[in-house]
């Protein structure tokens, strides 16, 4: 955690109270907090702070805004996934709001196990989300969409997200043109499922705007590929 996020609600004082349970563990156990030692603290969706230390008891820390900091600047991208296994999704998530992207969408297709979406992670986003932010130190979530069905989603929707200024690239290990690195523009980036997606799926996006970029041979994991993909894109 490097950040304490706070909602607007518990910062309407001259002075914060910091009550969750979790991260008055952390401040304690891993951070040894101590009454007049600066904290860095973030107002859910809006501002962040350096805040000195007032005060520390069994079940509030209490802390005084001292100065503002600036937020984090976002990735001009929309990450499109194919649904994953749960475990893995509350790792995406996580990985995908700390690197900072700007929009988020779970999205089903034909080599997605269709009980992955009963999965009660998915009820838990939020959790995740802020998890993403502490380690960031942002305090700016990122919009997140679900679409369940596919077709109508590339045909209806994914095409008005597309421009020239912002290009929607689509992960396929056998696409002819190769991957772009160190762009200066938005764009949108599209990661199938385990598997890949099926050529009639590669072929319907490609009808729609999106362009098929391979990464080389290697066959990468979602949260791997995604990583290394924005790093390799924003470098």
């Amino acid at each position: 955690m490097n950040i304490v996020l706070l909602d607007p609600r518990q910062t309407e004082s001259e002075v914060w109270s910091i009550t969750s349970t979790r991260q008055l563990e952390h401040l304690r156990t891993h951070l040894n907090v101590q009454v007049g030692d600066r904290l860095k603290v973030g107002i859910r969706e809006g501002q962040r702070y350096l805040t000195e230390v007032l005060m520390i008891s069994d079940g509030v820390i209490q802390v005084k805004p001292i100065q503002t900091e600036p937020v984090p600047a976002k990735l001009p991208v929309t990450l499109i996934v194919a649904m994953p296994r749960p475990k893995v999704l509350r790792r995406l998530i996580m990985d995908s709001v700390t690197i900072g992207v700007e929009k988020i969408v779970l999205l089903h297709s034909y080599r997605v196990d269709k009980s992955y979406w009963q999965t009660p992670f998915l009820q838990q986003i939020d959790q995740y989300v802020t998890l993403g932010l502490e380690q960031a130190g942002d305090t700016v979530a990122p919009k997140i969409e679900i679409y369940k069905r596919f077709k109508p989603f590339v045909e209806d929707v994914l095409p008005t997200w597309i421009t020239p200024e912002k290009p929607a690239y689509v992960a396929h290990p056998y696409a002819g043109m190769t991957m772009p690195n160190a762009i200066t523009h938005a764009c949108t980036l599209l990661i199938g499922p385990e598997g890949g997606f099926i050529p009639y799926e590669i072929e319907l996006l490609e009808k729609n705007g999106c362009q098929a970029v391979s990464l080389g041979n290697r066959i990468l994991r979602t949260e791997t590929a995604i990583s290394y993909i924005l790093g390799r894109l924003f470098a």
